[in-house]
């Protein structure tokens, strides 16, 4: 792992990165030396620099990539999957490309050779995508982690992270049993050393250990022979730092004021604020210029389907930054009558949503009147999904550090939104809000770039909406 932006990344990605920008650079050249060996007549003529089209292109290729959802860290879907969405973003790609030469036609090459080499970069990428998955669970390449403790902590990581997908980056050597704590993992996996933790951690390779103690005061707590091991170039690390990196979200369970309080992140400065506010106008105004005509489309549905007799938008009330109450714009998506009886969660295949607003939940068009919300300063683009009066004070009394999350403005998107599916529940909101504490923790213009891209697989791939 390194870390970019406050992000942490699998050196095993930035190497996949690496080849695949290369891979599409020379896709641009062969396209060109083949359609030339095709046709020996054929003059190539350019008003710009081949390197300066092919990095063009390549850049056009990987948003499109990483759009398509093929950067995730976690693939929980089979090769043909995988073939499906590098196929998507290909043809995603050839639109851009498209739209590029007609607004700019001096940065791209002749349709003949531009073909082919959007086809030999759609081959290689998939040669490279297949091979990446077939290299990529080999044991050589994953790092070793020895957790150190075996009892109640220890058993989180198995709970939390059972499928071989969310175990691609390491692997666990074993589990160190710590005196006085009492044992839950697999008897299999648990150590019972007769030797120094850094003697051990040198015999099993470890290149890292997690501490998943619960009382670290008791005498038996191996504080200085920790101490060896990271003053001997092994990484120690606790729980909540590896399940923040491997997950992508902050664990209640084990969350404690002072580690809040000593950890990095967490920046709030006016200069972040204005770089933060300034992106969120941009990306609202493109949104908007891309967006118009779809909304004018949605808004017809809605009057078609209630024959004129109901509201296009919807207004509520939600809580904002510092708990400023605002009121939240939507394309009306329910029953005019939908909360005769008070506010209430919305569930899956709820009856009060007509079938218009079934459609643009699902594709999440209801979202984008928020568009203003973010324009008017209510909102950013990316952020915490904004909640009800009624359910934050319902939320804030049940769940620790619920309030936390109204530190920052809500978004139209965020973390959260895309690592879990729609919550409707106390319990989804705890899940959550983890994920909303690691976004507020590691915010950077850098995350909501990501952020967005991958709201475009969660759109495209019709997921999370209800």
């Amino acid at each position: 792992m390194v870390r970019v932006f406050k992000q942490y990344i699998p050196i095993s990605f930035i190497a996949l990165a690496l080849i695949e920008t290369a891979v599409l650079f020379f896709s641009v050249y062969a396209g060109v030396a083949i359609w030339k060996s095709a046709f020996p007549n054929y003059v190539l003529e350019l008003q710009t620099p081949l390197y300066w089209i092919a990095i063009v292109f390549l850049l056009i290729i990987n948003l499109s990539l990483v759009a398509m959802g093929l950067y995730q860290r976690r693939f929980r879907y089979g090769m043909a999957g995988i073939i499906l969405r590098i196929c998507s973003a290909f043809v995603l790609a050839a639109v851009a490309i498209s739209l590029v030469i007609y607004l700019v036609p001096a940065l791209f090459l002749d349709r003949g050779p531009l073909i082919v080499g959007l086809i030999l970069a759609l081959i290689f990428v998939s040669v490279v995508r297949v091979g990446y998955l077939k290299t990529v669970d080999q044991s050589i390449l994953k790092r070793r982690i020895l957790v150190l403790g075996a009892g109640d902590m220890a058993s989180q990581i198995s709970k939390n992270l059972r499928r071989a997908t969310d175990q691609r980056g390491f692997t666990i050597v074993g589990y160190v049993h710590v005196r006085g704590e009492h044992d839950v993992v697999d008897e299999n996996l648990i150590i019972r050393p007769d030797v120094p933790l850094l003697t051990l951690a040198t015999q099993l390779q470890a290149d890292e250990i997690v501490v998943a103690v619960g009382e670290r005061r008791r005498r038996s707590f191996p504080v200085h022979e920790l101490l060896d091991c990271k003053l001997s170039g092994i990484d120690v690390i606790d729980l909540l730092q590896f399940f923040e990196r491997e997950v992508g979200k902050i664990k209640l369970d084990f969350l404690n004021p002072s580690w809040l309080i000593f950890s990095d992140g967490f920046d709030q400065s006016e200069v972040q604020a204005l770089m933060k506010r300034i992106f969120d106008v941009a990306m609202a105004s493109l949104l908007f210029l891309v967006a118009w005509p779809a909304m004018i489309l949605v808004a017809l549905a809605i009057i078609i389907e209630s024959k004129g007799r109901g509201p296009i938008f919807y207004k509520q009330v939600r809580v904002g930054q510092h708990w400023k109450l605002f009121s939240v714009i939507k394309f009306r998506s329910m029953r005019v009558d939908a909360e005769k009886n008070g506010a209430q969660w919305a569930q899956k295949k709820d009856s009060r949503v007509t079938k218009v607003g079934e459609f643009i939940r699902k594709v999440r068009l209801d979202e984008l009147p928020q568009i203003f919300n973010v324009l008017k300063g209510d909102m950013s683009f990316v952020g915490p999904r904004p909640e009800r009066p009624e359910f934050v004070t319902d939320l804030t009394e049940k769940i620790p550090y619920f309030a936390e999350r109204h530190r920052v403005k809500p978004g139209i998107t965020g973390w959260a939104q895309i690592c879990y599916p729609y919550g409707a529940s106390e319990k989804d909101s705890l899940e959550k809000l983890q994920y909303d504490l690691f976004y507020i923790k590691n915010y950077s213009l850098f995350l909501d770039m990501v952020i967005i891209l991958q709201t475009a697989h969660e759109v495209t791939w019709g997921k999370g909406g209800r």
